[in-house]
């Protein structure tokens, strides 16, 4: 197992800051599993507005998280040199949100692949904070050389 760290996951990943919603991937297993982590702080800019009193991390975000984690499952596949490169549509279904996420957590999103070709994928992604399960769901994505 390896890990990655953010200035790997910056030469993957085609998102920037304020965009990348990953700081870590802690471990993976090429075409079988990958978790990584977001540190939830209170300083993530979309904390004025949702909510003022009382921080809660959009579940779009954690969608987000989830989706930026299932391109490192691909790329560790060894389908293609450089994510920089092609770009990502996905569709997310059957998500399912359980708890809420607040400053301080530490998210941990693990994927699975359900299926994996060289193009495309559809993988089951699950959200924790600590061993709270906070969200869930399929991912489906195709990856498109630009």
């Amino acid at each position: 197992m390896q890990m990655l760290d953010i200035e790997e996951i910056l030469k993957i990943l085609p998102q920037r800051m304020p965009f990348v919603m990953i700081d870590r991937v802690v471990e993976f297993e090429p075409g079988k599993k990958v978790v990584a982590v977001k540190n939830v702080t209170f300083n993530e800019d979309f904390f004025s507005g949702h909510f003022p009193g009382k921080p809660v991390m959009p579940g779009v975000l954690i969608i987000e998280a989830m989706a930026q984690s299932a391109i490192m499952l691909f790329y560790v596949k060894g389908s293609q040199e450089s994510n920089n490169k092609s770009s990502y549509y996905l569709t997310a279904s059957k998500i399912r949100f359980f708890h809420p996420v607040i400053p301080g957590d530490q998210l941990k999103i693990s994927i699975e692949p359900i299926k994996l070709i060289s193009s495309a994928g559809i993988v089951k992604a699950s959200a924790f904070v600590g061993d709270k399960e906070v969200a869930s769901g399929e991912l489906t994505f195709a990856v498109k050389p630009v």
